[in-house]
């Protein structure tokens, strides 16, 4: 079967914690040249985005630059399905960065909401969020992006297709919302999947994202005994006299970036746990 996505190669090296952006921990792909240059070709004039607010929808021309960072008080275009049978795994996924829950459609697409939590800077989170509505040689077609994303850096398009798999009609609205968002001012990915072992890492630290009362002061002797270089996970923990509850507070400050791990190795007793400050 002839391939119209292809998938971006990941590079090799260290994943830290503490440094880590969207792209260190998703694998994007692209939709081949062919695919580019004959979305490229076709007219902007009749594009459309259709968002729903407070029950209405509202159509902005994607040529129109007064959209701003997002529009406001919007909701899903489509609703969540859950029945016997179905291939796929819906779902909501809760996030700190947004205090919500959000909807998913997929564990591919779980995984990226994930993802965008532990990155710094998102603010904002829309699933569905708005029916992109297109003309491509002559064929009118509509597509749903999976996310909309607000960070500090402007706003982020998001679509999930785990292994890069899809038809050629696929491919082009992939390529077609990819424009739409650049004219809007906007950024766009297209994910295929996640760095294999980061994503195990995120989803064992997420457990301890939420905030935590620390009564004895646990966190603080933690920072303070990486003070001088890092330690292995197991003695660091034990270091305290009570590595059980330990254990959860170390967790809790990796994923807030208080304490870094290399998260291209399994997180595990052995693993290095290393200090954050200036110079490292």
């Amino acid at each position: 079967m002839e391939s119209w996505l292809r998938i971006e190669p990941a590079v090799p090296g260290a994943v830290w914690s503490h440094l880590v952006g969207l792209h260190d921990l998703v694998t994007p792909c692209v939709s081949t040249p062919g695919i580019e240059e004959e979305v490229a070709a076709s007219s902007l004039r009749s594009w459309t985005m259709g968002w729903s607010a407070a029950g209405t929808v509202v159509v902005f021309p994607v040529t129109a630059h007064t959209l701003g960072p997002l529009p406001v008080a919007t909701m899903p275009v489509r609703r969540f399905s859950w029945r016997p049978g179905q291939r796929h795994r819906p779902g909501l996924g809760y996030s700190t960065s947004t205090g919500r829950l959000h909807g998913f459609e997929s564990l591919a697409e779980r995984r990226l909401l994930l993802a965008l939590d532990f990155v710094p800077g998102t603010r904002e989170v829309l699933s569905q969020p708005f029916t992109l509505r297109l003309t491509v040689a002559g064929r009118r077609m509509e597509h749903v992006p999976d996310f909309a994303v607000l960070h500090d850096g402007g706003v982020l398009v998001a679509d999930v297709r785990p292994g890069g798999r899809g038809e050629r009609v696929d491919a082009v609205k992939f390529a077609a919302t990819a424009r739409a968002a650049s004219a809007a001012g906007w950024s766009y990915v297209l994910v295929a999947g996640g760095h294999p072992r980061a994503v195990t890492g995120l989803e064992a630290l997420a457990r301890w994202r939420r905030p935590m009362q620390d009564p004895l002061g646990l966190q603080d002797q933690l920072l303070a005994a990486v003070k001088a270089g890092p330690m292995r996970l197991r003695p660091l923990v034990a270091s305290t006299g009570i590595p059980a509850v330990t254990r959860t507070h170390l967790l809790h400050l990796i994923w807030h970036r208080q304490l870094a791990v290399d998260l291209d190795h399994p997180l595990n007793d052995a693993s290095w746990v290393h200090p954050v400050g200036a110079g490292r």
